[in-house]
C-alpha cells in the first residue's frame, strides 16, 4: 500500500482507535501457489493482544498456502467516498478541470499466520471472538464436546496472526486547502451516499488535527 506523507496516520492511537470504532471486517491475502494468483479471503476478526483472532471452514483453500507460507497480509478498508471532479477543482478554474479521487482509510497489516488446530485451542479462540462480537453474552457456551458449538469445532481451523508491521493511510485530502476540505466533507454530507457521512467525519477530525498542511 502506497502511502503520501499527508496520507499517513498520525500515530498508533490513530488507527486503533478506529479500528476499535467498528472497523472489525478485512480481507486476508495469502501467497498463492507458484505462477497463480494471490489467495484473498474477506472475513470478521477480533484481536488479542499483539495477534490478529480469525477462524475459517475447514475446505477453504487458503490452508495449503499458509502452510506453505505463513507470511500474509490483513487489510481493512472503510469509510471511503469517491470525490468528483468540480470538488476539487482549483479557485477561479472551470469546475470540470477538477481532477476526482477517491478518499479512504486503511489499516494493513503484515502477519505470521499461526495455525490453531487443538479442539480446546479452537474453543478459546471462539469465545474470545464471541467476546468481541457478542459482548452481552447471548450466546452458548463454546465448549468441547458441547453441543451446539462442539460438533463444529472439527470443521473449522483457527488463525493468530502475529502482527509484525502496520501501514495507516488516511486518504482525505489533508495536502489541499483547508477551504477545499472543509467544502468537500460539507458536499459529502450533503449527498449522502453510502459511506459518505462517515468519510466527512474522518475528513473534519484529520482536519482539525492537521489543519494547514506543512511539508
Amino acid at each position: 500500500m502506497f502511502v503520501q506523507p499527508w496520507d499517513a496516520g498520525l500515530d498508533e492511537a490513530e488507527w486503533q482507535t478506529w479500528i476499535a470504532e467498528g472497523h472489525d471486517f478485512g480481507q486476508l491475502s495469502v501467497n498463492g501457489p507458484a505462477g497463480g494468483p494471490p489467495l484473498v479471503v474477506p472475513t470478521h476478526f477480533s484481536s488479542d493482544g499483539g495477534d490478529l483472532l480469525i477462524h475459517l471452514a475447514r475446505p477453504n483453500p487458503v490452508w495449503e498456502a499458509i502452510e506453505r507460507d505463513p507470511n500474509v497480509t490483513f487489510t481493512i478498508i472503510g469509510d471511503y467516498a469517491f470525490i468528483p471532479a468540480p470538488w476539487r477543482a482549483a479557485p477561479g478554474t472551470e469546475p470540470t478541470d477538477g481532477v476526482p479521487t477517491s478518499y479512504y482509510a486503511a489499516v494493513q497489516f503484515t502477519c505470521t499466520a499461526h495455525l490453531v488446530d487443538a479442539p480446546e485451542a479452537k474453543a478459546e479462540l471462539l469465545r474470545r471472538q464471541l467476546a468481541h462480537f457478542q459482548p452481552d453474552g447471548d450466546h452458548a457456551t463454546v465448549a468441547v464436546g458441547q453441543p451446539p458449538y462442539g460438533r463444529m469445532l472439527s470443521g473449522i481451523r483457527g488463525l493468530r496472526l502475529h502482527v509484525t508491521g502496520v501501514r495507516a493511510k488516511f486518504k482525505y485530502d489533508d495536502h489541499k486547502p483547508v477551504e477545499l476540505r472543509t467544502a468537500a466533507a460539507d458536499r459529502l454530507t450533503e449527498r449522502g451516499q453510502g459511506l459518505d457521512v462517515p468519510a466527512a467525519v474522518q475528513q473534519r477530525r484529520r482536519l482539525r488535527r492537521v489543519g494547514p498542511w506543512k511539508l
